[in-house]
């Protein structure tokens, strides 16, 4: 293990990029259960490591930052969202060391996972397609398909969490993360009529799993939305927004607390249990996502001060959250969020609509948009203006 070295940093750009990190490595924990890939695995426990370093530098920030009792009491709020940060990517880390250790997943919880929400699709780059020599940045990818490129794999070596200047070129594998309805958009850059689907190798099939992987599913889509309402809430101090964080994870226990008792039942009509085990850690991942959540808005729900640097930490990370009106003039006004596309036409993802003093929260998409709804929504800054000029709210 590597000494910890203490640096003078802000504390402001720990947070930025503990966030960041903790983020990605949820994404690439996902990533490796779904391509059964020991080496992504490696990578988050690698991650792991620089986490470690940032725990330690925000630990020794908040302890020189405070001069007096007030200065304490919000260094003590920056300190609890950097300590769920940590909670987050030791959960991502607990589930790459399960991979390496052979630790089997069912092949129909791999084959439903592209069913959530935000999908991890696998996509490789033609020769003389659009993405051929070209930069993620100067295609806008994310804001104009609605997928994030988390990996990039040339030849052997990877590239982890890609930025704007990262050149793709022919015969690159990426790994990107978004909304199902940019998966065709993502694969015609690379180079295909339409997208293809890969054959999972796993034969073993466990009988009767449609439930538990449905729950499973439903569990992911709900860690992920969480973590965002956490940082919305201390974004825009909404005590309404944090309640629902508690809400959620309370009804993540019952789910985790219904899965356990299948997978017990199941255990009973099963030869090999060994691919159950997988399920139970995937449950237990996803929970532990959930009360990370839960410790971030505490902040809020204890009355603790929450410092103006806080929006700037939300702001400035690599997936930022926007609050943005939908104005009388807006195209959007009266259509679904199915018949707008935002997620392929803007790359954001939608996590809230307050309508009429009303929130929807994980809206569907059935769901419409009217003039003066408020939209909570998480991506780019090049996504976030695409939506500013569709809603028609003055820059």
């Amino acid at each position: 293990m590597n000494e910890l070295e203490y640096q003078p940093v802000s504390f402001k750009d720990v947070l930025i990029e503990m966030k960041d990190i903790s983020e990605l490595m949820v994404d690439l924990a996902y990533s490796a259960i779904l391509f059964e890939s020991k080496e992504i695995a490696s990578e988050v426990l690698n991650l792991e490591e620089s986490m470690n370093q940032l725990v330690y530098q925000a630990r020794m920030q908040s302890i020189l930052g405070a001069r007096r009792v007030e200065e304490a009491e919000a260094m003590s709020g920056m300190l609890q969202v950097a300590e769920a940060a940590e909670k987050i990517a030791n959960s991502a880390s607990e589930i790459a060391a399960i991979i390496i250790k052979d630790i089997k997943f069912p092949a129909r919880l791999r084959e439903a996972l592209p069913e959530a929400e935000e999908v991890t699709v696998r996509v490789v780059v033609r020769d003389n397609s659009t993405l051929d020599g070209t930069t993620l940045g100067e295609l806008k990818l994310q804001s104009s398909t609605g997928m994030r490129v988390i990996a990039i794999r040339r030849g052997v070596s990877w590239i982890y969490d890609p930025g704007r200047d990262s050149r793709t070129m022919d015969g690159d594998i990426l790994i990107a993360k978004g909304q199902d309805e940019g998966i065709a958009p993502l694969y015609a850059m690379a180079g295909y009529a339409s997208p293809q689907r890969e054959e999972l190798a796993d034969s073993v099939v466990v009988e009767d799993l449609d439930r538990a992987v449905r729950l499973i599913v439903k569990m992911k889509d709900i860690s992920e939305l969480v973590v965002g309402l956490a940082y919305t809430a201390l974004l825009f101090d909404s005590r309404e927004v944090a309640e629902e964080v508690v809400s959620l994870d309370a009804k993540m226990d019952d789910m985790r607390m219904k899965l356990d008792l299948w997978v017990l039942e199941a255990a009973k009509r099963i030869t090999n249990v060994e691919y159950l085990r997988g399920l139970l850690y995937m449950s237990s991942f996803a929970e532990r996502i959930s009360n990370a959540a839960v410790a971030i808005v505490d902040v809020i729900r204890r009355d603790i001060e929450i410092p103006p640097v806080f929006k700037k930490i939300v702001r400035e990370s690599d997936e930022i959250i926007t609050r943005i009106k939908v104005d009388q003039s807006s195209s959007l006004a009266g259509k679904s969020l199915k018949e707008a596309s935002l997620g392929t036409v803007t790359g954001m993802v939608v996590l809230a609509i307050k309508s009429k003093n009303r929130w929807k929260y994980r809206p569907g998409k059935n769901d419409r948009l009217q003039a003066d709804d408020i939209i909570i929504a998480k991506g780019s800054r090049d996504g976030e203006c695409r939506l500013v000029d569709l809603c028609g709210e003055q820059h």
